[in-house]
């Protein structure tokens, strides 16, 4: 059987991370890959540009694109850190306010659907 984590009861456990979440592998090279290969796309058309052989210069290249990767990486935790002080914001205040937080009422299907009847 499948083991990861579980339906939440409350809206506090939406905002706990109890070790069974994890970064998926894409969003941990997606940052730093698209500013690098924006740095590498930049030298290549900034040689086009001024009519020069496209990998002309070729340490501009390693180097830009190393700069940005790294600029990226730089943003990426930023971003990171902004939205887990922004989680523990919201944690804080529904640990506060706890009574405008009821916990989730488990629906089933056939609560939702509405019955159906077919016209021809």
């Amino acid at each position: 059987m499948a083991t990861g984590p579980g339906l939440a009861r409350t809206p506090l456990e939406l905002l706990e991370n109890d070790g069974t979440r994890e970064q998926p592998l894409l969003s941990k090279f997606f940052a730093p890959v698209c500013w690098g290969t924006i740095g590498f796309i930049s030298v290549v058309v900034a040689n086009y540009a001024t009519k020069r052989p496209i990998f002309s210069g070729i340490q501009k290249h390693i180097g830009l694109s190393a700069a940005l990767a790294g600029i990226g990486t730089y943003v990426d935790g930023y971003r990171n850190q902004y939205l887990a002080d922004r989680d523990a914001i919201y944690r804080h205040y529904i640990q506060l306010h706890p009574e405008d937080f009821p916990p989730f009422e488990r629906k089933k299907f056939k609560d939702l659907f509405e019955n159906w009847v077919p016209i021809r």
